[in-house]
């Protein structure tokens, strides 16, 4: 054990040494590999930490949920829309026959929405979304409230006019969000109480998502008193149905999908006026998508790093023909051909670790810089690090294994007798 950490210690003494003695040569052989580390853990930091975030976005749509309405969100280019355009809405009332039938449904709420100007005293804010929500919303998304409190049963019964403000909206009609608590503010004619103030939440990447920096929850009830809401098509409520735990999707897609035929009478051969849309089938598109992006990625960097494995060979070539009077006397006095082969590659090893340790440094460099003007954080991951530190020595072994093989094979005779 102390021979083999000895090894150890004198390769990494030799490795520094060849980096002090021949800056500008062992720079440039190793810049491949920093640029090769740099480019796989730049782009590896950067699409995990915008898959992270998108899937984050995702998943406050509302895990194991069914979104019931009358568009199919697949999209694309070929999406048949006139397909789905006449199909009636989803209804009120079809939320409490859902929940008197289901027995997978843990949680249901109906959700309607519109654009609003949203006015306190003088001030006014263009572009905000007011959102009419039955009880369970907020079990079913992903939000806390910062200052105050959520809709209580009551006032989601009775239609109160209270409601919750986005942290953003409070921020820009009250300078700061928690004033907001207890003001009454105005839209289309009508008033609102602030009972609560949204937890800041960030731009979302979804754009069919739930702004909550930038909206006003109420109960539905209020939001119909407002506003014509029935086969209106200037509204698209849906339905979200949150499954109990343990549920698989598929059974509860399907058992919602027996419930609104029954509730709307549909026969055995009259196809489904609705759409039962999985919030995971985004989940799965989006790593399907981000996977194929690491892999340009992997592809892009490979190139320097097979340019920069070329450079630490040409290095270990070098050091093997400087060194050989020193490897003939090692071998003369006993050392054995795996102690001079173990000694070269963990030499290479070190000289690629010091490649990949600079491109590490630079992408956490950047990736900070970059955090402060991104709408999200670039973090690099314990993963990626170690993916860094094996790919480096993997890397070493590769470039140094036959300067070693020669130095390893060398007569002693000759070795010590070279000039």
């Amino acid at each position: 054990m102390l021979k083999l950490l000895s090894i150890v210690w004198n390769s990494f003494k030799m490795a520094m040494q060849e980096l002090k003695v021949n800056k500008l040569r062992t720079f440039l052989s190793l810049f491949g590999i920093t640029i090769g580390i740099f480019c796989i853990i730049g782009v590896l930091t950067t699409v995990n930490s915008l898959e992270y975030k998108v899937q984050s976005d995702i998943s406050a749509l509302g895990s194991n949920t069914i979104y019931i309405d009358k568009w199919e969100y697949g999209g694309g280019p070929d999406y048949p829309w006139w397909k789905y355009i006449k199909r009636p809405q989803p209804k009120f009332d079809e939320v409490k026959f859902i929940k008197e039938k289901s027995t997978l449904a843990e949680y249901v709420c109906y959700f309607n929405a519109n654009g609003i100007n949203l006015q306190y005293e003088n001030d006014v804010l263009n572009g905000v979304s007011i959102y009419g929500v039955t009880e369970d919303f907020n079990k079913i998304q992903s939000f806390n409230i910062e200052y105050g409190r959520y809709l209580n049963e009551s006032e989601f019964t009775r239609g109160n006019a209270v409601g919750i403000i986005g942290y953003t909206n409070a921020e820009d009609l009250f300078g700061k969000a928690e004033k907001a608590l207890g003001k009454t503010v105005t839209f289309d004619g009508k008033r609102i109480n602030i009972i609560g103030i949204i937890e800041k939440q960030g731009q979302s990447f979804l754009g069919g998502g739930f702004d909550y920096d930038r909206c006003i929850i109420s109960s539905y009830r209020y939001f119909a008193s407002i506003y014509n809401v029935i086969n209106n098509d200037n509204f698209q409520p849906f339905i979200m149905v949150k499954g109990k735990d343990g549920v698989p999707t598929p059974a509860l897609t399907d058992e919602l999908r027996g419930i609104m035929r029954q509730t709307r009478k549909l026969s055995p051969r009259t196809d489904d006026d609705f759409a039962l849309n999985d919030v995971n089938m985004f989940s799965q598109q989006v790593s399907s998508f981000f996977g194929t992006v690491n892999i340009g990625g992997w592809a892009i960097a490979g190139l320097s790093l097979i340019v920069g494995l070329f450079g630490v060979a040409n290095i270990m070539f070098v050091t093997v023909r400087e060194r050989t009077s020193q490897i003939g006397l090692k071998k003369a006095i006993g050392a054995k051909r795996s102690s001079i082969l173990i000694e070269f590659l963990l030499e290479s090893a070190f000289l690629c670790i010091i490649g990949g340790l600079i491109g590490l440094v630079l992408v956490w460099l950047l990736a900070t810089i970059l955090s402060s003007v991104l709408p999200f954080a670039l973090i690099i991951s314990p993963k990626i690090i170690a993916l860094a530190f094996a790919l480096c020595v993997i890397l070493g072994i590769l470039s140094g294994i036959i300067p070693a093989s020669i130095a390893a094979r060398m007569n002693p005779v000759v070795a010590i007798r070279t000039k």
